[in-house]
């Protein structure tokens, strides 16, 4: 991997457990990511996103490899690099017993701010995480969303250029994944830097700039969300029936303009087209010749699922 200028870079970064499964950890990991961009790490469990994250956050050693976040070297100046980064795990640190305020304080003073610095930090803090309204009351009442963008709040006391997150939205609603998805998208327009690890594609699409994609503890594809879709080449034509006894024809006449794998889904047919103009008029002649009504036709883009699915199911040399 050539010297990048990212604000984040790794290079052949390797990490083995002992005792581990074959292709734990990282198996050659290469990431550049941007200044004033989120970047998401995205694979099933066990791809090695939270062992990326915790070497590039200095709080576990790299066996081979090299990792510089913000110019420093994250073996040999993880001082710095500490100075320079905020870290949001999986599950919230903050104290359930404090008030919203009163954990921010305590945060301030953990971080050496005097105390009257410490209070208006958390005030700042607090107005800009839309949780004013309930600085005062304790944490064990904040819904899952509320208790995530404190948590980030948290992460914030000193301003950090770099902002590692974790899976921020596991186990939260919908509606409190929106909550935590805005309060990210805000930081990266006030210049933060995100690196954001994922199991959820809805999550990488809307918030990553880029994506890239792990598995057994190496990128095995990386892009903007749309270029990763561009990759599966085929656009898709959906087809949902409404007679079940209409699926199996279905499949007989539209396998000749398949361009892959047609998927069945209870009554849903989706066939990868090349041409989709053309695939459209030649599958609606088709329905029509034989006499099939359906209830829809709908062309697409690959989504972000697909891509995830073919390449986590595609065998990766490690």
């Amino acid at each position: 991997m050539e010297v990048a200028e990212g604000v984040i870079v790794a290079s052949e970064v390797r990490k083995n457990y002992a005792g581990g499964t074959e292709g734990a950890g990282l198996n050659g990991f290469d990431l550049e990511v941007a200044a004033g961009t989120v970047v998401g790490l995205l694979g099933p469990n066990g791809a090695g996103k939270t062992t990326a994250v915790r070497i590039l956050s200095t709080l576990l050693e790299l066996d081979s490899g090299e990792a510089t976040v913000a110019g420093y070297d994250v073996r040999r100046q993880g001082a710095e690099v500490r100075r320079r980064i905020g870290l949001v795990g999986q599950y919230a640190a903050v104290d359930e017993i404090l008030t919203g305020r009163q954990n921010l304080v305590l945060f301030g003073r953990l971080n050496h701010l005097s105390r009257p610095a410490a209070v208006r930090r958390a005030d700042e803090l607090l107005e800009r995480f839309a949780l004013t309204a309930a600085a005062d009351q304790a944490v064990a009442k904040y819904s899952g969303g509320m208790r995530r963008r404190l948590d980030l709040a948290a992460s914030l006391i000193v301003a950090p250029a770099v902002l590692f997150v974790d899976e921020p939205t596991t186990g939260l609603d919908p509606a409190a994944r929106i909550e935590v998805w805005s309060a990210v998208r805000d930081l990266v327009d006030g210049g933060t830097t995100v690196l954001l690890t994922t199991q959820y594609l809805e999550e990488a699409d809307r918030l990553a700039d880029r994506i890239s994609m792990l598995k057994a503890g190496k990128v095995v594809a990386e892009g903007t969300p749309d270029e990763l879709k561009a990759e599966l080449g085929a656009d898709w034509l959906d087809l949902l029936l409404l007679d079940p006894a209409d699926v199996p024809r279905v499949l007989a006449l539209v396998e000749r303009l398949a361009d892959g794998e047609v998927r069945v889904d209870d009554l849903r047919v989706s066939i990868p087209v090349r041409d989709r103009t053309r695939a459209l008029v030649d599958v609606a002649t088709s329905l029509r010749e034989a006499m099939i009504e359906p209830e829809d036709i709908t062309l697409r883009r690959p989504t972000l699922d697909e891509v995830f699915l073919h390449l986590t199911t595609t065998e990766v040399a490690v």
